[in-house]
């Protein structure tokens, strides 16, 4: 009988264990936003550049110069890249002031 007991006590013991349930929360970071100027036929330099200075936080002007050249050569530029919030809104008002806007879009 004892050996029975052995038995049964050394199958529970070795018996299969549902893994532990993780209590680690895994973050995932909130994507950016890309907001995109379009080049067009009838936004000047000057307006585009004074645009991006106005509404674009820490802008240089050497930078809004670069960024304008880089509409006009290249058909666009990305003006600014963060959070969604934040981005909705420069989107917004850089479309306000008339400039042509590519829709935004995750980095």
């Amino acid at each position: 009988m004892m050996t029975k007991l052995s038995a049964a006590v050394y199958s529970m013991a070795t018996a299969p264990v549902a893994p532990e349930r993780s209590q680690e929360v895994t973050r995932k970071p909130y994507p950016n936003y890309k907001v995109i100027v379009l080049n067009d036929d009838f936004n000047t330099f000057q307006h585009v550049a004074e645009c991006l200075m106005k509404y674009i936080p820490g802008m240089t002007s050497d930078r809004a110069w670069e960024l304008t050249n880089q509409v006009h050569y290249e058909g666009q530029a990305i003006a600014w890249i963060g959070p969604q919030e934040p981005a909705e809104l420069y989107h917004q008002q850089l479309r306000r002031a008339g400039l042509t806007m590519a829709p935004l879009e995750a980095a």
